[in-house]
């Protein structure tokens, strides 16, 4: 988009998300013990955890709530990145230690560990390479390649100083979906919200602000067909920080113009995707 006023200002980034899941207690563990988040507080239906005081995960409690059928879109991953390599390598020793690795890839921008957390939701852990480092294309676009990542390499970088625990630094640096349509996502994200498309192919979708590599990715590869629902496990809802007066407004007047229903919350605005995942959009943490 080469209109500025419609693209999202450059400190924008990701704040918490939050995930419905059936066992809290379990769930919780998992974030506390593998990906290393501190529980920060606990309510009667709500877990929160962050890092360094800063809420990186909402986990609602939801007894009801059942799993997410195979047709429907929802979370691909949330994924924690972790400030440097060290780190990254001491998580690494985390999951090695008490869970189950699905993958791990090298992917030019950045390094970064796949796996599932006990009600199936898919996570990342990651560390992003210098910028100046970040592998173009010919024509200058940004290139998110998928290579092998050296695990043994990373695991001798361990630092040691987080082996317990996700350091301070510690942020969500993006959000993945399963959507039904690539079309349908370039749309909301890039021409309602105002993200910038960093990377596009036919079945998966890159954007950003600020030109990072990419804070929201979408995907087909799993070819869901119908929108998420409020009565399954999975993603109930993430937070986009836009700290910049007076962007909320420029926001909720092209979202509006564009046909999206759009409702103000305490804090900010709330949206809903084309497949049935809320965005809040809030101007502080």
């Amino acid at each position: 988009m080469s209109d500025s006023t419609a693209r999202l200002p450059e400190p924008t980034r990701l704040g918490r998300t939050a995930l419905t899941v059936t066992d809290r207690v379990t769930t919780s563990e998992f974030y506390r013990d593998v990906v290393g988040l501190e529980v920060l507080h606990r309510e009667p239906s709500t877990t929160v955890l962050g890092v360094d005081e800063t809420p990186l995960l909402e986990l609602r409690g939801d007894e009801t709530a059942g799993a997410r059928p195979r047709a429907e879109a929802g979370l691909y991953h949330n994924a924690f990145r972790l400030p440097t390599r060290g780190a990254l390598g001491d998580a690494l020793a985390r999951v090695r230690d008490g869970w189950t690795l699905d993958g791990a890839s090298d992917h030019g921008v950045s390094e970064a560990l796949y796996l599932t957390d006990p009600e199936g939701n898919g996570v990342e852990l990651y560390r992003d390479r210098d910028r100046a480092d970040w592998p173009h294309s010919a024509d200058g676009g940004l290139r998110i390649g998928s290579e092998p990542l050296d695990l043994e390499a990373l695991g001798a970088d361990a630092g040691g100083e987080s082996a317990d625990a996700a350091p301070p630094g510690t942020t969500v640096g993006h959000i993945h979906l399963e959507v039904t349509s690539i079309d349908a996502a370039r749309t909301f994200y890039a021409e309602l919200l105002g993200f910038d498309v960093t990377m596009a192919t036919p079945t998966a979708l890159f954007l950003a602000a600020g030109g990072y590599h990419h804070h929201i990715g979408a995907n087909t590869w799993n070819g869901r067909s119908t929108p998420a629902s409020d009565d399954t496990r999975g993603l109930a809802w993430f937070k986009v920080i836009v700290p910049v007066d007076d962007a909320l407004e420029v926001i909720r007047t092209r979202l509006e113009n564009g046909g999206a229903s759009v409702t103000e919350t305490d804090d900010g605005l709330e949206v809903t995707d084309p497949d049935g995942n809320s965005v809040r959009l809030v101007s502080v943490p």
